[in-house]
């Protein structure tokens, strides 16, 4: 148990967040290839991507399992447990989400069509920003431990978790063009297609959507110091 305890903590009591944290993000940074050979029509690629997403969730999911299963309550830490297994759920949330918008690529031959790729990838990299911004947060926890979540240190991490906010809001902007586009287009889409865009947008909205729930926990954090 100590063994497996030190391996998972090392020197920060954060560590075990940041290592599933960076699992999820080598999940999360599939979605570029992904939606790129999906642009290209290169469904063969699609199909492939979307089994390494789900192979990678699945990695990202081994590390949470063994996170929460050797995580005694009577562990010392610098924050609630329950704070900590919560910031791991929404983390985890991510990649799953990742893992769905991927799977529904295989449903059925998809196009981003000319008329809405631009709206497409306004949004699709600005979900990306949004979580590449609260991905710099969680790197930021043991300077925030060091600084006992106060001082300049914790000052910045209030200035990351506002900006992860503004960039959420600019996803929500970006988003409406998106769907006013595709909703133009419904009428030359069968069914089947046009409901699979909107639950693909929806999937790849929630990146953004939970990339700003972690940093806001982040931030409660913060206000109990």
């Amino acid at each position: 148990m100590m063994q497996t305890l030190a391996r998972l903590f090392g020197r920060s009591p954060f560590a075990p967040l940041q290592t599933h944290m960076e699992k999820v993000a080598v999940c999360v940074k599939q979605i570029v290839p992904l939606f790129d050979a999906l642009r290209k029509k290169d469904y063969a690629a699609v199909a492939s991507i979307s089994k390494d997403i789900s192979k990678l969730e699945h990695e990202a999911d081994l590390t949470k399992n063994e996170i929460r299963n050797n995580l005694p309550t009577g562990l010392f830490l610098p924050i609630a447990r329950s704070g900590l297994l919560e910031i791991l759920s929404i983390q985890d949330n991510i990649a799953d989400r990742m893992e769905d918008a991927a799977l529904l690529l295989t449903f059925r031959d998809l196009e981003i069509r000319p008329s809405f790729e631009n709206e497409f990838s306004a949004f699709l990299t600005k979900n990306l920003e949004t979580f590449d911004g609260v991905h710099k947060i969680i790197k930021e926890m043991d300077q925030l431990l060091e600084s006992s979540f106060g001082g300049k240190e914790a000052e910045k991490v209030r200035m990351m978790v506002e900006e992860v906010a503004f960039l959420e809001h600019e996803c929500d902007v970006v988003q409406r063009a998106l769907l006013k586009k595709l909703f133009q287009e419904c009428d030359s889409m069968s069914s089947p297609t046009f409901l699979l865009w909107t639950k693909v947008v929806q999937e790849l909205a929630s990146l953004s959507d939970e990339s700003e729930k972690l940093a806001n926990r982040v931030r409660m954090i913060l206000e109990v110091k």
